[in-house]
């Protein structure tokens, strides 16, 4: 039998820490949430590598050291609304709603929202809300939010999600130039988001998020 609380011990030892990620809230989740429930059942051995899970269609699982990473940049203060884009079966939303007061989860596929709303419930991620539809639309419903993290890479932001962001939130957003990414942390400050680069990273353009060519006469 596999021992995955082993592995995720390991996983945060070898991936998390060694990325300068030492804030007790995020090691604390990291090493709780059991990742390999909230990835598809025939890939679940790969729960604990060191890389993007491939969910196929452009979606991923980020790596542990990418998700990490964002979270410490984005320094949580837990009383906080979040809305996470492409939650995919639900292991980030899992992940900060240990960290926040409330996490707004979107997805479009319906097959992963019902199978994410079961596994979230068994894990006691009971403050985090499921939201079926574009992702490039977000979930303005519920918002506005503090935070809104983005669980894949993106040419451009839609400006849909920027506006849900209050004023003095912050994103986290892994932009591809190519084939390089950098994670940037935004601001928003008098509505509009100021960027600052955080680290490198990279996983494949959400689609829908991907730059559109102007129209050349």
């Amino acid at each position: 039998m596999t021992d995955y609380a082993e592995r995720r011990t390991i996983m945060v030892d070898t991936q998390v820490r060694p990325s300068d990620v030492t804030k007790f809230p995020i090691i604390d989740a990291m090493l709780s949430v059991p990742r390999e429930a909230f990835v598809p059942r025939h890939l679940r051995e790969a729960a604990y590598m060191g890389e993007n899970i491939d969910l196929g269609a452009g979606r991923v699982i980020l790596e542990p050291r990418t998700l990490a990473k964002m979270l410490d940049a984005l320094e949580f203060h837990g009383n906080e609304l979040v809305l996470d884009i492409g939650s995919a079966l639900g292991y980030s939303a899992a992940i900060m709603a240990r960290m926040s007061e409330a996490v707004v989860a979107t997805e479009e596929n319906a097959e992963m929202v019902a199978e994410a709303q079961g596994l979230l419930t068994e894990h006691g991620a009971d403050n985090v809300i499921l939201h079926e539809g574009s992702l490039a639309a977000g979930a303005a419903e519920h918002g506005p939010y503090d935070v809104i993290t983005v669980q894949g890479a993106v040419e451009d932001l839609p400006a849909a999600l920027s506006d849900q962001l209050k004023d003095g939130g912050r994103i986290a957003c892994l932009f591809m130039e190519g084939a390089l990414g950098a994670v940037r942390i935004g601001y928003k400050i008098d509505g509009r988001i100021n960027w600052r680069f955080s680290f490198n990273a990279g996983a494949p353009v959400i689609p829908g998020f991907e730059k559109h060519a102007a129209f050349a006469f």
